[in-house]
């Protein structure tokens, strides 16, 4: 759907498929439903937020997507329009670097989680308060973003060289390990 409607220039077409299919379970997520869609898509310049986000990705790639839509439209975070980043990118491909992933506030949090262990092991954050502000549960930064994707690919690549991972597996099935998974 999302392809089709890019090929179209069907922007907020797109928008909406990738909305409803990150919905997520009823009431799960507070806040996004038809009512957040809805002043979303009355915001003014989202036509041009979109496409400008799509042109970025193919001329400069995922990060510079992320920042073509980061604050431009109300109501309209990176929870969700890393998904529509997403879905755009299966469709045009980014002009250099990782294509994009979803990244929103269960990743933040997987992600803190894991850094935290890391910073307690290694001791360079003991307290996990560095963990804490870099994952913290939204207003991240293109710059973040970019570090998630590298560390997404490579950690990707690491996974595929152990047992039990499947080979050559790509970064978006890391990241849906970690959005699923319990972790403790």
């Amino acid at each position: 759907m999302v392809a089709d409607a890019l090929r179209r220039e069907a922007f907020r077409e797109a928008l909406v498929a990738t909305y409803v299919w990150g919905k997520g379970k009823s009431g799960s997520l507070k806040g996004s439903g038809p009512a957040t869609l809805h002043l979303i898509l009355a915001a003014e310049g989202l036509d041009a937020a979109l496409a400008g986000a799509v042109t970025a990705l193919s001329e400069h790639g995922a990060q510079a997507a992320y920042a073509a839509l980061r604050g431009r439209v109300v109501w309209f975070g990176p929870s969700f329009f890393t998904k529509f980043l997403y879905f755009a990118g299966k469709t045009v491909q980014p002009a250099k670097g990782p294509e994009p992933l979803i990244l929103d506030q269960r990743l933040a949090q997987r992600l803190r989680i894991l850094v935290q262990v890391v910073g307690r092991e290694t001791g360079h954050d003991p307290d996990g308060s560095v963990a804490a502000w870099v994952w913290r549960d939204a207003d991240w930064s293109p710059h973040r973003y970019g570090v998630y994707l590298s560390f997404m690919e490579a950690a990707a690549r690491q996974a595929a060289a152990t047992d039990g991972w499947p080979s050559g597996a790509s970064p978006d099935l890391l990241e849906y390990a970690l959005f699923s998974t319990t972790w403790t």
